[in-house]
This record gives C-alpha cells, sequence and structure tokens, in this order.
C-alpha cells in the first residue's frame, strides 16, 4: 500500500469517525444528563479524527516536500483540523456537548466534501506551480485558513446564539429563564473571543498575501475575486469588532452582522472557486 492509498484510507476513516462522533452527540444532546459517557465517547471520536488529520497534513508534507496547502483539497484538510481543534478547546473549556453537536457537523460536511466531491487528481498532491514556489506560501495560506476555522466557529457560535434566543421553549419558568441567559451569555462570549482571534490572522494573511502578490505579479493589489472578497470579509468582521468595543453592543445586534459573516467568508474561500477565474486559480474547482 503506498502513501496515497493510505492517506486516502485514513481521510476516509477520517469521515466515518465524524459522523460516528455527530451521531453520538446528537443522540446524547437528545437525552437526559445520564449520556455523560456517551458524550465523552462522542468527544474523544473528534479528538482521534483530529489526530488523523494531522498525520495525513503531516505526511503530505514530507512526501511532497513543501506545507501541504497548495490545492484545495488540502486547504479543506487543513480547515477541517483547524476547526475540529479549535472546537475540542472550547468544549473544554466550556464542558458543552451543545458545541459538538452543533460544530462536528459543519467539520463532518467539509471533510466530506474533500473526499466525496473532488476528484482524484484533484486530491493528489502535485508539484508547485511557479506562483507558489515562494517561502510566502506558508505565511500567507496558514493565516488565511486558521482566519477562516476561527472566523467560522465564531460566526456559527452567533448563529446558534440567535436560534436559542428566539426558541419559545427556553421560556418556561423562572429557572429555565435564567439558564437560558447564561447560557446565550457563555455562547455571546465564545463567538466573540473566537472572531477576536480569527480577525488578526485574516489581517496578517491579507498583509502578506499583498506582499506576495507583487512579488509573483508585481502588484500588491489586482481587485482579482479572492482578494475582493477577503476584502469584504475583513470588513464585516470588522464592523462586528467595532461594534462590540467601540459601541459596547452586546447580544443579538453583533451576532447577526457575524451570521452574515458566515456566508461572507464561505464566499471568499469556496465561492469565488466555483467562478474558475481571477489569479487565484490554485484551488479552482470548475
Amino acid at each position: 500500500m503506498n502513501w496515497d492509498n493510505i492517506q486516502n484510507f485514513s481521510s476516509n476513516l477520517v469521515f466515518g469517525i465524524l459522523l460516528f462522533a455527530m451521531v453520538i452527540y446528537w443522540i446524547s444532546l437528545s437525552f437526559s444528563k445520564s449520556t455523560k459517557p456517551l458524550y465523552q465517547i462522542g468527544r474523544v471520536s473528534a479528538g482521534i479524527a483530529n489526530i488523523l488529520l494531522f498525520f495525513i497534513l503531516c505526511s503530505r508534507w514530507i512526501v511532497a516536500g513543501y506545507f501541504p496547502l497548495s490545492n484545495l483539497y488540502e486547504s479543506l484538510l487543513f480547515l477541517t483540523w483547524t476547526l475540529l481543534t479549535i472546537y475540542l478547546y472550547i468544549e473544554y473549556k466550556t464542558k458543552s456537548k451543545l458545541m459538538g453537536a452543533i460544530l462536528i457537523p459543519v467539520a463532518l460536511l467539509i471533510n466530506g466534501f474533500a473526499n466525496l466531491t473532488l476528484s482524484a487528481d484533484m486530491q493528489k498532491a502535485s508539484p508547485l506551480v511557479p506562483a507558489l514556489q515562494s517561502n510566502w506560501l506558508m505565511m500567507h495560506v496558514s493565516m488565511m485558513m486558521l482566519s477562516y476555522a476561527t472566523l467560522i466557529l465564531g460566526s456559527l457560535l452567533s448563529i446558534l446564539f440567535l436560534v436559542i434566543s428566539n426558541t419559545k421553549k427556553f421560556n418556561v419558568n423562572a429557572s429555565e429563564k435564567s439558564n437560558q441567559n447564561q447560557l446565550l451569555e457563555n455562547i455571546d462570549n465564545w463567538s466573540y473571543r473566537t472572531i477576536g482571534l480569527g480577525f488578526p490572522f485574516l489581517t496578517i494573511g491579507i498583509i502578506a498575501g499583498a506582499v506576495w502578490a507583487n512579488e509573483a505579479w508585481g502588484s500588491y493589489w489586482s481587485w482579482d475575486p479572492k482578494e475582493t472578497w477577503a476584502l469584504i470579509t475583513w470588513l464585516v468582521f470588522a464592523s462586528y469588532l467595532h461594534a462590540r468595543i467601540t459601541k459596547s453592543w452586546q447580544g443579538r445586534k453583533p451576532a447577526i452582522i457575524a451570521s452574515f459573516g458566515f456566508i461572507v467568508v464561505w464566499i471568499c474561500y469556496l465561492g469565488v472557486n466555483f467562478l474558475g477565474k481571477g489569479l487565484h486559480t490554485y484551488g479552482q474547482i470548475l
């Protein structure tokens, strides 16, 4: 069995483990507090999937000889690994199985898209094109992928905040109302902290990309679709942080901005790839 087969098997195994973990989390969330052992099985499963993804990325790095972020498939694997890493940390701090029930399906969908949608040729590691043969590859792309992961998680928590705050069954009595407020406060806080972490990553990634673009193409900014949507993403989350820090907004208003940011991030990361145009063609789908 060669490295490609081992990596493909490991990647498919990750999909199966994440599917198992998702089902476990949903079962645990649907029943009473006595399902703590079941919830722990789900968390351990997510951890195993995270370790396998780390193995896949490291093996591709060793075999190919460059940082494994040169094509769409590798970036999807890296995004899944980063999402799981941040999620495991947040869940460790919050002890909330609700986080896993919401975040693992997203990681599962990303991994499934990478394994089931992309062709075998797109999954193979190939020699770097001249434009990617630069020391800026690791700096720019890794920062952008870290920003995507953290901003997606933070935005998803904001969406969860809006869903829970609009759910009437939480407003039954005073005790449940108090529990709801505490839950919403925790989700809002973690959303803010996660987005606050992702925004500097995005800023550094855009700056590094501009420097790299000048080195490769002779221009810091070309209004390429990827560049344009990266700027739009930056402005959306800058508005969110401005509202939180300067205007001291909390709760629904900033959550709405972050929820819009969830859509913008996905357009920036994958949406423009479907157009098949622009300078950023390494991850092109069509």
